[in-house]
């Protein structure tokens, strides 16, 4: 398989985690979102990949190109089932896309940069932009710290479709400057993860295109 990604992507990270708590080997192509001009997403090469031009974009070892964080991880999950990240029951397991939904539709999309990019266009200043990125995964965040467990990770002692969304999540608040202080069973699951081969894997300070120092 090969992966193209962006070390710092939010959703590229998603899918690197889901492939390593998965063993699956994948070849990384990284794709530089700030190469002048304009990102190398936008250039012809990519865009005949991807049209939207975002990553990650997965190549499968059949061929097919898929699109969108999502539809990557629950190809994985169906394709490779060895290592579910789903339990095995019906109500957690909609509890699980419950809150990977919550952060994949309600947090992460309104700090994306294209969002970000479009405030300043409007004319609003940095500090408004920074309040808005805070309000947005503040809010968020404390939804999810209700909605998951109160031991292990989100939804058990083994990592799962819940924990592949917060992680990256987390990362991204953390470099906008958002405390997590307030979030007590969010930080447990941000401290397993930590310590777990499988997500130190995926981290983008541990990615080909990872900038030196």
């Amino acid at each position: 398989m090969e992966l193209y990604t962006y070390y710092r992507s939010t959703s590229s990270y998603r899918v690197r985690i889901a492939l390593a708590l998965k063993g699956l080997d994948y070849q990384a192509l990284p794709i530089n979102l700030i190469a002048p001009p304009g990102g190398e997403h936008r250039q012809p090469a990519y865009l005949a990949i991807n049209p939207q031009g975002r990553v990650p974009a997965l190549r499968t070892d059949e061929g097919d190109v898929l699109v969108q964080s999502p539809a990557i991880i629950e190809y994985l999950e169906e394709r490779y089932p060895q290592v579910p990240l789903l339990n095995a029951d019906l109500a957690i397991r909609a509890h699980e896309r419950g809150v990977a939904a919550l952060i994949g539709c309600d947090i992460h999309p309104l700090h994306n940069v294209s969002v970000l990019n479009k405030l300043r266009q409007w004319g609003h200043d940095e500090g408004q932009v920074t309040e808005w990125i805070g309000h947005w995964i503040s809010q968020g965040l404390a939804a999810v710290e209700r909605l998951i467990g109160d031991e292990g990770f989100c939804f058990g002692a083994t990592p799962g479709l819940a924990d592949v969304y917060l992680i990256p999540q987390l990362y991204a608040a953390e470099r906008f400057n958002v405390s997590l202080q307030a979030y007590p069973r969010i930080c447990r699951v941000a401290g397993l993860a930590a310590g777990h081969a499988a997500f130190q894997r995926a981290h983008p300070a541990n990615q080909p295109d990872t900038p030196a120092g």
